[in-house]
């Protein structure tokens, strides 16, 4: 063995052997379901190691491994003064997680998975270490929750609100605007509150500060409850503060100028003035002082209610071999699941439609719906002699899985990052999903979308959603169907959007059956 190995092997022997001997059996079983969560979920763990490193709205995470050794290490005297014990109503816990790693798993849901794989972590060290050891862990133990890349869920409702913010403050300053979604027009031009605008990246990035300042740097809960709300409305009100800038400097400047301007102030500057501005006002409330104790070992270890629930007690080794044989049946029922493709023609078209006929595809601006992992997809526009005209955009998928989804997180009529922007939601003509969209031009659009598995129509995602996962929990092979039509609207010359998806609706007939006759490939 080389003596480099050796001298790093020392330290940790040394720990090792300084661990009081009760807490030695607990601490390696824990370290081996660890492991094995990481080997069996493989897939979720590096999804998120690539989330982290690859998008700018999580890379905060990767600081979050370090956080939660040092968060730890500030408890590590007091939590080894604390008995370890198994504890069954952990695997209760472990089991629930992963069932909602499975259900996520059926669903296509990566966001449902990678909790699951972090709640089955947090679980194990309730099942092999106790209610009172992992109470005086909690806040790390919590922390956890942060590996999650969540929060692009938020991206429309931010962007609506900054739209807003945007709109008072322009009103106040005096220039004239007018917003139709998210898209703003002034004087000096057009301007969009897109994506990358919406402020998502320092508003979860701020959560996750928020958090560690409130409970380091905090003792009382309604101190902590009143950081918490300020770290999370400021980043959205600056944001909004943000976009009426370079709006309002591109009134005087100019749209490039104030461009330039947004991405080296704003961009590198404003948000950390933001961030040292919340400390600044939360400083003179700081309750902790720094040689304060995170846990109070006697305390935890008097506590009546732990005392209470400490009684449920199971062999750390009984607990590791049924979390073991827990996580092996989901993964096995998951994979199982997983292979399961339904039936699908070699080729579907779009068929014709009485009174209508197939026309070439020119629409005013590019529009695309994004099917990933579908089958087939078709891409089409109708029209008939009375001016009406609609695009039809049709996917059918084998089976549904993540990668697969057809109701997934930016696919659909409005893909994420795309040149159009979601307006506001419309009255829907067929029962399925009706949105109004946009992009520059400002070109509009009506879209409706429909969702066919089984006997089942809908324009929900959640109903779509509840119908795969019930398919892959029975094990049952059934395709599922994606269905958009769309027409331009306000175009001169033409009939209303409204009117024309009215008018191919009902020269369709029912939905389903035009849908399944599509997926027969007829």
């Amino acid at each position: 063995m080389q003596p480099h190995n050796l001298a790093l092997q020392a330290p940790l022997a040394r720990a090792w052997a300084s661990l009081p001997s009760e807490w030695q059996r607990p601490l390696a079983l824990l370290g081996i379901v660890w492991a094995g969560n990481i080997a069996l979920f493989f897939d979720d763990w590096r999804a998120m190691a690539l989330q982290w490193w690859d998008s700018s709205t999580y890379n905060h995470i990767l600081l979050i491994p370090f956080i939660l050794g040092w968060l730890i290490s500030q408890r590590g005297r007091e939590v080894l003064r604390i008995s370890p014990q198994g504890w069954w109503p952990g695997l209760v816990l472990f089991g629930g997680a992963g069932f909602f790693w499975l259900l996520g798993h059926f669903a296509g849901l990566s966001l449902a998975t990678q909790l699951g794989v972090v709640l089955m972590a947090q679980s194990s060290v309730l099942t092999l270490l106790g209610p009172r050891a992992s109470a005086a862990l909690g806040f790390p133990l919590a922390y956890m929750l942060f590996l999650v890349p969540a929060g692009d869920e938020l991206i429309p409702t931010l962007q609506t609100i900054t739209a807003s913010i945007t709109m008072s403050l322009l009103d106040v300053a005096g220039v004239p605007a007018h917003i139709e979604g998210v898209f703003i027009t002034t004087p000096a031009g057009y301007f969009e509150v897109a994506e990358a605008c919406s402020g998502v990246k320092f508003l979860i990035a701020m959560i996750a500060y928020g958090a560690l300042v409130a409970n380091v740097c905090f003792r009382s809960w309604p101190r902590r409850a009143a950081f918490m709300a300020l770290s999370i409305a400021m980043p959205v009100l600056a944001n909004g503060v943000r976009a009426w800038g370079t709006i309002f400097i591109a009134e005087y400047h100019g749209i490039a100028f104030a461009a330039g301007f947004d991405h080296i102030f704003y961009g590198w500057i404003f948000f950390a003035v933001v961030m040292a501005l919340v400390m600044l006002i939360a400083w003179r409330f700081f309750d902790r002082a720094i040689d304060d104790r995170m846990i109070d070992a006697d305390a935890v270890n008097a506590n009546p209610i732990l005392a209470l629930v400490a009684g449920f007690t199971i062999s750390p080794g009984k607990g590791f071999a049924v979390m073991i044989a827990l996580a092996l049946t989901f993964t096995g029922w998951g994979a199982w699941a997983n292979r399961l493709e339904a039936p699908v023609p070699s080729l579907i078209v779009l068929p014709q439609v009485n009174g209508w006929k197939q026309v070439d595809y020119t629409p005013l601006a590019p529009w695309q719906p994004l099917h990933t992992g579908a089958e087939h997809v078709v891409l089409g526009r109708y029209a008939d002699a009375s001016g009406h005209t609609v695009d039809v955009s049709f996917a059918l998928y084998a089976a549904q899985s993540d990668g697969r989804e057809a109701g997934g997180f930016g696919q659909g009529a409005l893909p994420l990052n795309g040149a159009w922007a979601w307006e506001r939601s419309a009255n829907p003509i067929g029962g399925g999903q009706a949105d109004r969209i946009q992009t520059a031009g400002p070109v509009h659009r009506l879209t409706e979308t429909f969702y066919r598995s089984g006997t089942m129509l809908t324009g929900s995602n959640t109903c779509l959603k509840l119908q795969n996962i019930s398919d892959r929990f029975l094990l049952q092979r059934r395709t599922t169907a994606t269905l958009i039509i769309s027409s331009e609207d306000e175009v001169s010359g033409r009939p209303s959007a409204d009117n024309s998806l009215h008018a191919f609706l009902n020269a369709t007939g029912p939905v389903d059956a035009w849908m399944d006759r599509v997926a027969a490939g007829r």
